[in-house]
């Protein structure tokens, strides 16, 4: 394509490529969208995109689908949403509809299940990457020791005492928002 700065022709090749590339549910793809959003076409800084996310899980609704609709409505409003939803979502529904007399032949097949079994831990180191990632800006961020607080708070919150993960995240979300007023305030009275 010639014109790769048009924001709709990045919209449709990012979500697209994200659609057909994207295996294994919607927090797999995630990586995929924050290269194209972050790293590709610079849409979000890191930041944006990592509160952008929190939001959208705390939404109900695929989160990949939340995310391709955000970042068209972030580009070219309604419209944009609309073709970056529609270009995320409709490779996948061609590719279903066009496999969906395969599927008793496939399900048994061990060429299939050798494949599943071999993209599992591409998928899981991915997300490893990118959560370690997060952490160090965290880290970065609050101090190591604050760091790792709000990590086992968040472990305990959701593997201990079994919290609603968007009942987590509005309540990091509410800390994140007193906190940066507190420093907000904190550094505007120390320039004073």
């Amino acid at each position: 394509m010639k014109n790769t700065n048009n924001p709709y022709v990045q919209l449709t090749l990012s979500m697209v490529r994200t659609g057909i590339l994207g295996y294994g549910g919607g927090p797999s793809v995630i990586p995929l969208i924050r290269h194209d959003a972050v790293a590709r076409y610079s849409w979000l800084t890191d930041e944006e995109f990592g509160e952008t996310l929190a939001i959208a899980n705390a939404l109900p609704g695929p989160i990949a689908t939340k995310m391709a609709a955000y970042l068209g409505y972030r580009l070219k409003g309604v419209k944009g949403a609309l073709l970056s939803v529609l270009a995320h979502i409709l490779p996948s529904c061609v590719a279903m509809l066009l496999l969906l007399s395969a599927v008793h032949y496939l399900a048994g097949s061990k060429v299939v299940a050798g494949m599943i079994a071999a993209v599992s831990p591409v998928i899981a180191v991915m997300l490893g990457i990118m959560a370690y990632e997060f952490a160090q800006k965290a880290f970065k961020g609050l101090g190591i020791a604050a760091g790792i607080a709000f990590l086992a708070l968040a472990l305990l919150l959701l593997e201990v005492l079994h919290v609603h993960p968007a009942i987590v995240i509005v309540l990091f979300l509410g800390y994140g928002a007193v906190h940066y007023r507190i420093l907000a305030k904190r550094n505007k009275g120390g320039t004073a």
